[in-house]
């Protein structure tokens, strides 16, 4: 478990609800950074099994990154006390990067990176991050919500020493898809069709709608 109180940012732009805690359930450092950028008060709080789901045979990415999602919702709400969880709400996101119907993973080792980023390089991919919310019982129902959002992005056709200098970074090592288009990987995409925020891994425009139409957010005075 991995359970962290971020600071307020100044101003804010949104506040929760009277009496709601908001729970991150992330280890992300750039969901983190995004949902920060609201000025929201919220908690780090990760299950101690931080063991993913595989895609199945047949899964499609949308599919598969929102069974993840979900996955990790569930995975930390038994973690709250009974008087947390029935004032918390708990955000859980994944990432799905896919070419050509074939999901990407993390990769295993530079070699494994590098191999990704020529995959990828001159071609379009597609980046799907899928977000599940655990609304507490004593909010009206439903008590689950999830979206799926996807975006398309075009790496330029970058030759193999510029994508093995980016791989020797180490910046590739734990991303899905083998880039990090917030970090030193941004150079690397020419086009991006969608939202930033849902490449990065963490919709922010249909997160933002969905929790300021349940009420569970509000716009800062």
């Amino acid at each position: 478990m991995d359970q962290q109180t971020l600071p307020d940012t100044a101003p804010p732009l949104f506040v929760p609800a009277p009496g709601l805690r908001v729970v991150l359930a992330s280890a992300s450092p750039r969901r983190r950074k995004l949902l920060a950028s609201w000025g929201l008060p919220f908690t780090v709080l990760t299950a101690p099994d931080k063991e993913e789901p595989r895609p199945a045979a047949g899964e499609d990415a949308a599919a598969y990154a929102l069974r993840a999602a979900r996955s990790k919702a569930r995975r930390v709400h038994p973690i709250l006390g009974p008087e947390e969880a029935s004032a918390s709400l708990v955000i859980a996101a994944d990432t799905v990067v896919c070419l050509d119907g074939r999901i990407l993973g993390k990769p295993r080792d530079r070699a494994e990176a590098l191999a990704m980023l020529e995959e990828l390089a001159g071609r379009t991919h597609s980046v799907t991050s899928a977000v599940a919310l655990r609304v507490p019982e004593s909010w009206p129902a439903p008590h689950e919500e999830y979206f799926t959002d996807t975006a398309r992005v075009t790496f330029a056709d970058w030759p193999r020493a510029v994508l093995a200098a980016y791989a020797r970074t180490g910046e590739p090592d734990d991303k899905a898809g083998a880039y990090a288009v917030q970090g030193r990987g941004a150079f690397l995409a020419e086009r991006l069709d969608g939202a930033w925020s849902t490449v990065v891994g963490l919709p922010l425009t249909p997160l933002a709608e969905l929790l300021l139409g349940r009420g569970l957010i509000r716009p800062a005075a």
